[in-house]
């Protein structure tokens, strides 16, 4: 029978900080917590190797008396709180009095402090929760903390640590969002010797989000203010346009805590439920000013997570907030063009509405092209002028569509390789034969009275009800088949109708081009066969720490792609390069798009989902439905598609192509009861 015993100090201070320190940046929170609960107004992070060899905070706070520094390293003991009935008007971030000891259980602790009343200050270490030292030492006021070697003493524990560099990412996310939750209070961080964020006090919201977040988002700010007994919110939300594909930017904080909230976090996205697509989610920066009365903080050790006296009270509110922000305000994006784009939508416009001129300024136009000037030739001179120097181009037998001008890169080589095929098919090689259309072969089929054994007859099956279509036979993705397509036309500007073999076939032409564009990225990335395309002016992207350590992840697979990205300083990365295929498409949002959608775990083990992922990108690059092509063009994106082994289906898994007999439609129209 197991014998109950009491466990010894050392056990149960390790079972305690197992709680309360899971990896570095618990570490750091505590600590910055207790400066801020300090009254510090100016607070120095220092890591290295993500915070395991070495963590330093430096404080210009209250200080600690030297016969109060070994007792704040004692289990609950705290300064916060005095009886049960303080937790219910709790203003400190810290109360529970167990930061410094669990930190003490698993380091080795230095602490340095001088308070505003003593002369010199003291110096105390401690090590696995042993005391090593206490000392006198000149110092200036306020408190230095320095944790070493975090876990040295339960190599069980040190062994589920990550990389130093996801550490530091994960100690990084902690001081922006404590900097964020105190725009009062000015904090440095400082990584390896390096500055990565510095904020300066002056208690405005929005240059600080400006500092962590960059410019874009600070140009897209909505701000909330609202009030009423027991609640006040403040702080910006984010317009639509800044919307994310994850939660990491949804930030509020209760009371300067941050924390996380379901009731929170679901009253902000039903606010923007109808501003925003599915699977989409906002920006905010949201403040909290809540009755201490009303909350219950003491739920966790780490303190992330609280309980409200009455939830559906604060939802509302938070609701109401934000969709009052939202309401009434113009929401539609704003577009910035260079010179170039400027130039290319002016001219596409010019196109799309010709104006007439009148016929002096086209001979105007004529004599300066020729080198003269109206006035220096004799009017007899002027007459030599022919009428086709000055007459519009007569139009070709295909209407080009409008948005010529417009057209992605793909579609403009592709119109002119099919030109250029086009040519060598009018003017084939010595003995060859000029290949006639579908409806001449079938008219000197017809006109033959003894048929050919050797040739195949065409159209001589009698009309039978419909079977499974025969995708793989040498029917529709038998090149010569092509020469029998018979292609009727553009429906909604988005389905093209194709006649073949007693079936009438829709094709979706984004679906196709999507189809196409990702199959073709998928096989270039495998083999490694892709084409740059340099972006002037680069492309500049702010990330987050997360963003950051996805990238430098993963940067291996962009670089093979085709991409070109360095850093540009600070939070900033400049993509000077990017796929060929992608030039047209190559957004700001794209490539956050694209980061984002590798946060996902299982991809670290599987470069072929990494790569699957990135293609999956192009597809923004397909024609979208609504833009009007030619038939040119249609032909052109029906021969790459049915060259794929599986054309039937997009990338997303909806139909490319989809059919109905003749059969069925003789059934519709009652020629076949």
């Amino acid at each position: 029978m197991p014998t109950i015993s009491v466990l010894d100090e050392t056990t149960i201070n390790k079972i305690a900080a197992g709680e309360v320190i899971e990896r570095p940046a618990s570490v750091v929170k505590e600590l910055l917590e207790n400066a801020i609960d300090a009254q510090a107004t100016a607070v120095t992070v220092e890591i290295r190797d993500g915070g395991c060899s070495l963590i330093r905070i430096t404080d210009n706070g209250c200080g600690i008396p030297k016969d109060q520094v070994a007792t704040a390293f004692l289990r609950h003991a705290t300064s916060k709180i005095h009886t049960v009935d303080d937790l219910m008007t709790i203003g400190s971030l810290g109360f529970r009095g167990e930061a410094l000891a669990s930190i003490a259980a698993v380091s080795q602790v230095e602490l340095i402090s001088k308070t505003t009343q003593t002369l010199t200050g003291t110096r105390y270490q401690i090590e696995g929760g042993r005391e090593k030292s206490l000392e006198e030492i000149g110092a200036p006021e306020g408190t230095t903390i320095i944790a070493r070697n975090l876990f040295f003493n339960t190599p069980a524990r040190k062994k589920f640590l990550k990389t130093p560099v996801t550490e530091g990412t994960h100690v990084a996310s902690v001081v922006e969002k404590i900097a964020l939750s105190h725009p009062d209070i000015s904090i440095r961080f400082i990584q390896n010797n390096q500055n990565k964020l510095y904020t300066s006090g002056n208690n405005n919201l929005k240059d600080l989000i400006y500092t962590v977040f960059g410019r874009e988002i600070t140009a897209n700010l909505l701000e909330v203010s609202a009030s009423c007994p027991g609640v006040t919110i403040t702080g910006y939300i984010g317009k639509p346009v800044i919307a994310r594909s994850n939660r990491n930017y949804e930030n509020y904080f209760v009371n300067g805590r941050y924390v996380r909230s379901n009731i929170l976090s679901k009253a902000i996205e039903e606010a923007y439920k109808p501003f925003m697509m599915q699977h989409k989610y906002p920006f905010t920066m949201l403040h909290f000013q809540i009755d201490p009365q009303t909350l219950d903080v003491n739920v966790h050790p780490t303190k992330m997570e609280l309980r409200f006296s009455d939830g559906e009270f604060i939802y509302n509110q938070a609701m109401n907030a934000v969709a009052n922000a939202l309401a009434h305000k113009e929401l539609i994006p704003d577009v910035n063009l260079n010179e170039k784009e400027e130039r290319d939508v002016k001219r596409f416009e010019e196109k799309k509405a010709p104006r007439p001129e009148p016929f002096e300024t086209k001979r105007k136009d004529v004599l300066e092209h020729q080198g003269e000037r109206p006035g220096e030739k004799s009017a007899a001179a002027l007459n030599t002028v022919s009428y086709r120097q000055i007459a519009p181009p007569k139009p070709s037998l295909v209407k080009e569509p409008d948005i010529s001008d417009m057209m992605p890169d793909w579609l403009k080589e592709r119109k002119k390789a099919e030109e250029e095929n086009r040519k060598a098919f009018l003017q084939p090689a010595n003995g060859s034969k000029i290949p006639v259309s579908a409806s001449e072969t079938e008219k000197e089929k017809d006109s033959n009275t003894v048929p050919d054994s050797s040739k195949p007859v065409s159209d001589t099956r009698p009309v039978t009800a419909p079977k499974q279509l025969d995708f793989f036979g040498e029917k529709l993705l038998d090149p010569a088949s092509r020469l029998k397509h018979k292609l009727i036309g553009q429906l909604f500007d988005t389905y093209w109708l194709i006649e073949y073999n007693d079936h009438l076939y829709i094709i979706d032409q984004h679906a196709a081009h999507e189809k196409v564009l990702y199959e073709k990225t998928v096989k270039s990335l495998k083999d490694r066969d892709y084409s740059s395309q340099m972006v002037e002016p680069p492309i500049i992207l702010t990330l987050n720490p997360n963003e950051e350590l996805l990238l430098n992840k993963y940067m291996e697979y962009f670089t093979r792609i085709g991409f070109e990205i360095e850093p540009f300083g600070g939070r900033e990365f400049a993509v000077r390069a990017v796929p060929a295929n992608l030039f047209s498409i190559a957004k700001k949002e794209l490539l956050l798009e694209m980061i984002d959608g590798l946060s996902d775990e299982i991809a670290a083990h599987n470069p072929d989902s990494i790569y699957e992922k990135i293609a999956s990108m192009s597809c923004k690059a397909a024609v979208k439905g609504g833009n009007h092509l030619s038939a040119m063009e249609a032909n052109e994106l029906i021969d790459q598609l049915l060259k794929l082994d599986n054309p039937y289906a997009c990338p997303h898994g909806r139909p490319t192509i989809i059919s109905m007999s003749r059969y069925e439609l003789e059934k519709k129209f009652k020629r076949i009861v």
